[in-house]
């Protein structure tokens, strides 16, 4: 499952897909530049993607992309988070 957020105005789209995840129980990543950021369903911190081993990418529901200042940001989720109820099935 894809998402495109493409709002006009600093870190618009960043917050709106932060939005997004948070609204459905989906714990996103910090920040760390232009390196992808980890989601996950529940609660948890997820660190910076340089933090993260191979293991923790792999366990990971997804990750969002993209400018984070400037927009677009783009939300990937696996097949087992679009299934899950919290995301509406989208």
């Amino acid at each position: 499952m894809k998402i495109v957020f493409d709002l006009p105005g600093d870190f618009a789209a960043c917050y709106a897909a932060e939005e997004w995840c948070r609204e459905r129980g989906i714990a996103v990543g910090a920040m760390q530049g232009r390196a992808p950021r980890g989601l996950k369903r529940g609660n948890h911190i997820i660190w910076k993607w340089r933090s993260l081993d191979h293991s923790e990418r792999r366990a990971l529901d997804g990750t969002m992309t993209g400018d984070m200042r400037n927009g677009p940001v783009t939300i990937n989720l696996n097949v087992a988070v679009r299934d899950h109820p919290e995301t509406g099935g989208q």
